[in-house]
């Protein structure tokens, strides 16, 4: 054997070893943390959101159903995927039902809340604009409604996961290729690029509405003077609004940029023939593929911190319920 050939064999078992550690290592800490911090703070966010102060709003109910469904999201595949490539648990010897369930609970779970804030961008457009007719639409009984179709929808529309997977030789997936290319390719679509579009349009149609309005309350302000200003304040937006239209505009953000690497790549894994990997371009595949999911779940983790670092609302009534908590099971001395 050449020495040229022992090196290229030393080379591959190294890139081996190295990935293998680094997805271990990124499931055990990475995902270990988005674990722990994104059930905590999806739980805080319902919570602060069903206070009074929000309780009522579209927006709010439209995040309060998001946060709902990312805690499926980081029990049934932030936890698995980080006790299967962290800690080596065998979670694709399982039987064939809970295979089934496990994917079709992540993929219902997220597709609701990825376009429960795309229909949180539709409110805040409706909410900030100019016509009366427009912003009748944003409603809670509207918002009630759109959630619930939301969830019917996907759930109706993912029993081909209940279908298609099937656990063969311990791996949990579609196991017929032209599904499997079919299957990813709508994946890329609906989880990446489809989404996306709306929250950018609808985004930018919130920030020009909300110029557009600040530019005729001033404009009313020179030209009629300070009476003008004083009856002109209550067309204005309340505070609360326009720190539901930050944080959502920051939502939008976040999620633009932590979910557009997975379907690009995943497009490249489409068409490239993943099955054909081994060694360690299998490894490095895995671990790409893996980081590319750890984008999209830390984009659910940060939502509570958007939130907390966005509105001094939200950290005002954060703040009081854990007060209020506090006082229920401190003793008086």
């Amino acid at each position: 054997m050449s020495n040229t050939t022992i090196t290229i064999i030393n080379r591959e078992a190294e890139l081996l070893v190295l990935f293998n550690h680094l997805i271990q290592v990124f499931s055990q800490v990475f995902d270990g943390l988005m674990w722990i911090i994104g059930n905590i703070g999806a739980i805080l966010t319902c919570i602060v959101f069903y206070r009074p102060i929000f309780r009522k709003s579209p927006c709010a109910m439209y995040f309060t159903a998001s946060s709902f469904s990312q805690l499926f999201v980081f029990n049934f595949a932030v936890f698995i995927r980080m006790i299967q490539y962290g800690y080596n648990v065998p979670v694709n010897s399982v039987p064939s039902w809970f295979c089934k369930l496990r994917f079709y609970i992540y993929y219902v779970s997220g597709a609701s809340a990825r376009y429960s804030i795309v229909f949180a961008a539709v409110d805040r457009f409706l909410c900030s604009s100019q016509s009366t007719r427009l912003r009748r639409w944003s409603s809670s009984k509207v918002a009630l409604c759109f959630i619930i179709i939301d969830a019917i929808i996907w759930a109706l529309f993912y029993i081909q996961v209940l279908v298609f997977f099937d656990v063969k030789n311990d791996k949990c997936r579609i196991h017929v290729a032209d599904i499997m290319i079919y299957f990813n390719f709508y994946l890329t679509i609906e989880n990446g690029f489809l989404p996306i579009i709306p929250m950018l349009i609808f985004g930018w149609l919130t920030i020009h509405n909300i110029q557009r309005s600040m530019q005729r309350l001033k404009a009313r302000e020179i030209i009629d003077g300070t009476v003008s200003n004083t009856k002109n304040q209550s067309s204005s937006p309340s505070r609360k609004e326009v720190q539901l239209h930050k944080m959502l505009i920051n939502q939008v953000i976040v999620y633009v940029i932590l979910n557009l690497p997975y379907p690009v790549y995943n497009l490249y894994r489409t068409y490239a023939d993943v099955s054909s990997f081994t060694g360690s371009r299998a490894a490095i595949d895995t671990f790409i593929n893996n980081l590319c999911f750890d984008l999209i779940y830390l984009c659910f983790t940060l939502t509570f911190l958007n939130f907390f670092l966005t509105s001094g609302m939200f950290r005002r009534e954060l703040k009081q319920m854990l007060c209020g908590y506090r006082q229920r099971i401190v003793p008086i001395a």
